[in-house]
């Protein structure tokens, strides 16, 4: 068996230049070439990990099926590759001292002073190491959050610089830049990208690759000049220039030859071009798809990252039912039983968003119930469904203060309240029900005919949970549970038969879809609402 190799994909200039979108690309076109590969994220943050950190702050926060509370980059690894990340492929600085602090504590250092280097730049490779070490994968694709010069990132490149010289000819360094151009000069600028290379020689490390983020097409000339600047080979620079969907960027770095390159420079033989079929099919598609769908996205959060792996499962979804998504963000702050409808004309479905906290629920309800009286499309996601759940109580079942524990803990009537091993909990972090849990759905039910089986497996964030004391009324009165956890009896679905499509998960589905395999309820979702579009 040959050594595993690692390719660890830094950023410089500016953050938000896609790191996560090129270690993607570049896993997508390895894997297509059979290769056995797998994408960690390192974040420079001190948080242990982003369960706590707000939205606005950090985006969407992703959920692996093992229940580790990741970077919404493993979302892009997972939409691209299909492969199914892990609690090990995302570290924080947060983590790792956390590692070395427990370590320390139980005495495993035998007295010794502990350091930046080398303890913490051990445990950070040890870290990086891991994966390919348990799983023997072909290929370890690394991307360091951050951007060279933060003083937050120096230890992880540290990390990075010996393990380049620990490893050798098994380990190279993609180095991901910007280059702008400066409208009133009509030039475009490679100064910030050698500023950037330098700063990483500087810290010991010499980028093997080059990846020019850029907004315009870079001649020979200047990627030459590039090449030039910073000790690379011509035939290692590369440009990301802009493209109008990001699953276009692996057939660009194909184009080029990224995947090639990185195999020519570990002395691998480089074969045929994959053809990548089924992921050309789908863009193709996507191209065609220019009849427009819209769908309202209810929540809070009024940033595309809050919501990142919904919106890129509607536009799944979206293409493989010939349609282009269109979406449009509702604050459900300021949502009103006067205004609703007007904020939801033009629209052919509605997402009730996940949050967390009292902030915009009400707004939340009154949605849920407008599509309900309505009978517009509506899928609720986690919060969207315990709202349609408490929206339902007070209006049809008639208990008026029926609420969440979460945001009124002195409700008469909790439909949606704590489980017992909850009651507890005084850490914020990692302490929800949190990835993978099975579910079985009742035979003769929407879900069962939407997911074709009796039984699945989706992933779960929340704390709270459907009351099962008041079941039998909500069936009685026509919501029905249609999926229910087999060992915990906890309600995960819950839907309206006699509605065209009003249905409700405690879980998350958008953590599972996938560029060639989208979610069955998305893809039914989006079905339902180009029906209600053409009525």
């Amino acid at each position: 068996m040959s050594a595993t190799k690692y390719i660890f994909v830094t950023g410089g200039v500016a953050s938000s230049l896609g790191k996560g979108v090129i270690s993607s690309s570049l896993g997508k076109l390895l894997q297509a070439r059979g290769f056995n590969i797998t994408i960690q994220k390192f974040d420079p943050y001190i948080n242990i990990d982003p369960g706590t950190l707000n939205p606005y702050e950090h985006g969407e926060c992703y959920v692996t099926d093992d229940g580790k509370e990741t970077d919404l980059d493993l979302g892009h690894y997972e939409r691209f590759t299909g492969i199914r990340t892990t609690a090990y492929s995302n570290y924080t600085t947060g983590r790792i001292y956390q590692s070395v602090i427990d370590k320390e504590r139980r005495g495993d250092y035998l007295g010794k002073t502990i350091q930046v280097i080398p303890h913490i730049t051990d445990e950070i490779k040890r870290s990086m190491l891991f994966q390919g070490k348990r799983s023997h994968f072909d290929f370890v694709i690394t991307e360091i959050g951050g951007t060279v010069g933060d003083i937050e990132s120096q230890p992880f490149l540290e990390a990075i610089r010996q393990l380049k010289w620990e490893l050798g000819n098994d380990a190279l360094c993609v180095h991901l830049t910007y280059v702008p151009y400066l409208a009133a000069a009509g030039e475009l600028k490679t100064k910030p990208t050698q500023h950037s290379v330098k700063e990483l020689q500087s810290l010991g490390i010499q980028p093997d690759v080059l990846v020019l983020r850029t907004e315009h097409e870079l001649n020979n000339s200047l990627r030459r000049k590039v090449a030039n600047f910073c000790n690379v080979a011509p035939t290692a620079v590369f440009q990301s220039k802009d493209q109008p969907t990001i699953y276009e960027v692996p057939l660009r770095m194909q184009e080029q030859g990224l995947d090639a390159e990185i195999l020519r420079q570990f002395g691998m033989p480089i074969g045929e071009t994959p053809g990548l079929g089924p992921w050309r099919s789908f863009l193709e598609r996507r191209h065609k798809a220019t009849e427009e769908l819209c769908i309202a996205l209810v929540g809070k959060y009024d940033l595309q990252d809050a919501y990142k792996s919904i919106l890129e499962s509607l536009s799944q979804a979206g293409t493989y039912n010939d349609r282009k998504i269109k979406t449009r963000f509702v604050n459900s702050e300021k949502l009103t039983p006067d205004n609703i409808a007007k904020e939801l004309k033009g629209t052919d479905g509605m997402v009730i968003c996940p949050g967390f906290g009292q902030r915009g629920i009400e707004g939340k309800i009154i949605a849920a119930r407008y599509g309900r009286e309505n009978d517009i499309p509506t899928f609720g996601i986690c919060l969207g469904m315990q709202m349609m759940v408490i929206e339902f109580a007070r209006n049809v079942l008639g208990l008026e203060d029926a609420n969440s524990v979460e945001m009124n803990p002195a409700t008469k009537h909790n439909v949606i309240d704590l489980m017992e091993c909850q009651k507890n909990v005084t850490n914020m972090g990692g302490t929800m029900r949190l990835g993978g849990y099975p579910c079985i759905l009742r035979e003769g039910s929407r879900v069962r005919a939407i997911y074709a089986q009796e039984e699945i497996r989706e992933r779960h964030r929340h704390r709270y949970e459907f009351n099962n004391e008041y079941i039998n009324r909500y069936e009685a009165a026509g919501m029905q549970c249609t999926g229910v956890n087999p060992d915990t009896k906890l309600v995960e679905i819950v839907e309206i038969p006699d509605l065209n499509w009003y249905i409700g998960t405690q879980f998350h589905p958008e953590y599972s879809s996938t560029v060639l395999k989208p979610h069955p309820l998305f893809l039914d979702f989006i079905k339902a609402a180009i029906k209600y579009h053409t009525k």
